[in-house]
């Protein structure tokens, strides 16, 4: 599947985003974004999901019943940081950023192979994990900046899990920051744009 891009390109940039988007949208969604952000020097990257799905089932449903969609789709997020480290790009001045379905995804790539990101980003997202039965994950964040960002009545994310991964990722050492907003629609907001131009902004200054 294609992997749209926009800003710098990958061989010149500073730093690099790998966008992700959820269930139903496309590449093309999600990498509409970029245009909210001042970020001279950084690459964008989004990848398509065959179909528009990164996964079938639910990311409460238990972790085997999404395979092998999810690791195809952890295996495409790893090949893309891949590409990142080739262009001599490091870790720190990596993003990961999703809405929804892209958002668990990009938190669980993000868990399972965690190291000193520029920033892990979850927009009304959480882990991939069964409910009643939590994964456990090894290896350190070293101090990683995570944003989630959720609505306290999101159908697709309950807020219980918003706080079980913002539990989790801490305990890996993350940095995390944590908004709840009320009654807000399953959405991105201006907050969180902002939230994120922060990160960017901390990323782009070394």
């Amino acid at each position: 599947m294609p992997v749209l891009t926009a800003g710098s390109d990958l061989s010149a940039a500073r730093a690099a985003m790998i966008l992700v988007h959820g269930r139903g949208a496309s590449a093309r969604d999600i990498l509409s974004l970029a245009a909210q952000w001042q970020a001279p020097g950084m690459a964008f990257l989004a990848p398509q999901a065959a179909g528009n799905t990164w996964y079938p089932n639910r990311f409460t449903a238990p972790v085997a019943s999404n395979e092998p969609w999810l690791g195809s789709a952890l295996a495409t997020l790893d090949g893309l940081a891949a590409q990142v480290e080739a262009a001599r790009i490091p870790s720190e001045r990596l993003l990961l950023l999703g809405f929804s379905q892209g958002g668990c995804l990009a938190l669980e790539y993000g868990a399972r192979h965690p190291r000193r990101f520029g920033g892990l980003i979850g927009l009304s997202a959480g882990l991939i994990e069964n409910g009643d039965q939590p994964r456990t994950y090894a290896g350190s964040l070293d101090g990683a900046p995570v944003l989630l960002g959720c609505s306290d009545v999101d159908f697709h994310i309950p807020l219980e899990r918003v706080e079980r991964t913002a539990q989790v990722l801490a305990q890996l050492g993350a940095e995390v920051d944590k908004r709840i907003y009320r009654n807000m629609d399953h959405t991105i907001n201006g907050d969180e744009l902002a939230a994120v131009q922060h990160l960017i902004d901390r990323v782009l200054a070394g």
